[in-house]
């Protein structure tokens, strides 16, 4: 007798849903832990083939050689003291307009809404620098917000003066109404200064 002869064996098609059905069981048997290792690995895989590439052009852009410069940039020399002590002293204001200057902050004043009476004014004369000061202290009433808008104002104004001392108070907490202490110095050139050259 002779053996029965084996069928070969034909490779039926499977169907999309078939694999799919197929994928989940595995899954299913294989559990939780075991899939998100597996899509851990798959994923850092993915990530290692895109970046292999990018880290070769990398290299071959820091390889290559930079362009030189065609023309250095040359940094402008500092000023010298010379230079300094003009222009500080094209900066300062001018002793015999004191007045004006003073004028000038009661209508930056005005114009920021804020009630302005009256002021104490202080001359002064330092040596060293032969700069004249006058020391303004002005008590003024008004918003917060307009307090701070007639200092900026004064200040871009007047570029010689300075805010040495600001100081607040409200009577009650809910008052829209602030009452500040400010005291700015002007600082001012004599008409016989000299221009240093």
């Amino acid at each position: 007798m002779t053996a029965p002869r084996a069928k070969p064996l034909r490779m039926q098609p499977v169907s999309v849903p078939a694999l799919l059905l197929r994928a989940r069981l595995a899954a299913a048997r294989a559990g939780a832990g075991t899939c998100a290792a597996v899509v851990l690995c798959v994923a850092g895989a993915a990530a290692w083939a895109w970046l292999i590439p990018q880290r070769a052009e990398q290299r071959q852009a820091l390889a290559r050689p930079l362009p030189a410069p065609s023309a250095l940039v040359v940094a402008a020399p500092p000023p010298s003291a010379n230079e300094n002590l003009a222009l500080f002293q094209e900066t300062l204001g001018e002793k015999q307009y004191a007045e004006q200057h003073v004028k000038a902050l009661f209508a930056l004043a005005a114009k920021a809404g804020l009630n302005l009476q009256q002021g104490e004014y202080k001359t002064g004369y330092d040596k060293a620098s032969r700069v004249a000061t006058y020391q303004i202290t002005l008590p003024v009433k008004g918003s917060y917000q307009a307090i701070w808008q007639f200092v900026l104002g004064a200040l871009r104004e007047l570029p010689f003066a300075a805010l040495d001392d600001i100081g607040f108070r409200r009577e009650n907490i809910g008052d829209a109404q602030v009452e500040a202490r400010l005291r700015f110095t002007l600082y001012l050139k004599d008409g016989a200064m000299p221009v240093q050259p």
